[in-house]
């Protein structure tokens, strides 16, 4: 039985582009959801502020030079950024490290393992992995990131999965 599992485990291949398209769909809509419901209120209060601040300035009649980003506006924009670092760790890195999979992995069939032990990367791997893809996609060209999968070979990797030595399996 252990030989079996061992060999089935040793045989992971890569997931499909589709599969993959489909499970990162399903992951950013979720993690959106969840970080847009806990910034809402931050980002609001923000865009508030700096509509206060046009308003004050269009009333004192005069030519003045108003700073969308102050300290009131930095501190909400960082809480909102925050929201998507700490959610982003508790919905993808956390589970990819624990079962290898998130909600979107395991409804479309894969998992994420570590290129060489071929089981889920630990917590330090899952958060690199993480961090780059969120960081590399906050920055613009996480597009080029996730294209590069279509012509690495063999194990069809991305940036990401690159920098924490991982692969998706099917």
């Amino acid at each position: 039985v252990f030989q079996q599992a061992a060999r089935a485990q040793a045989a992971a291949r890569p997931a499909g582009l589709g599969r993959r398209l489909a499970a990162r769909l399903i992951d950013g809509i979720v993690l959106g959801a969840l970080v847009g419901a806990a910034s809402v209120p931050f980002v609001t209060a923000a865009i508030d502020h700096i509509e206060g601040k046009i308003e004050a300035a269009k009333q004192s009649g005069t030519t003045v030079q108003v700073w969308l980003l102050d300290s009131t506006t930095s501190v909400q924009f960082g809480i909102a950024l925050a929201s998507l670092f700490v959610i982003g760790i508790l919905y993808e890195a956390l589970p990819t490290a624990k079962w290898g999979r998130t909600l979107g992995k395991k409804l479309c069939g894969i998992e994420v393992r570590d290129i060489e032990a071929h089981e889920p990367p630990t917590f330090g791997k899952a958060i690199r992995r993480w961090l780059v893809y969120s960081v590399l996609g906050l920055l613009g060209i996480g597009v080029v990131n996730v294209l590069w999968c279509l012509f690495d070979r063999p194990w069809r990797q991305c940036w990401h999965d690159k920098a924490a030595r991982t692969f998706v399996a099917r």
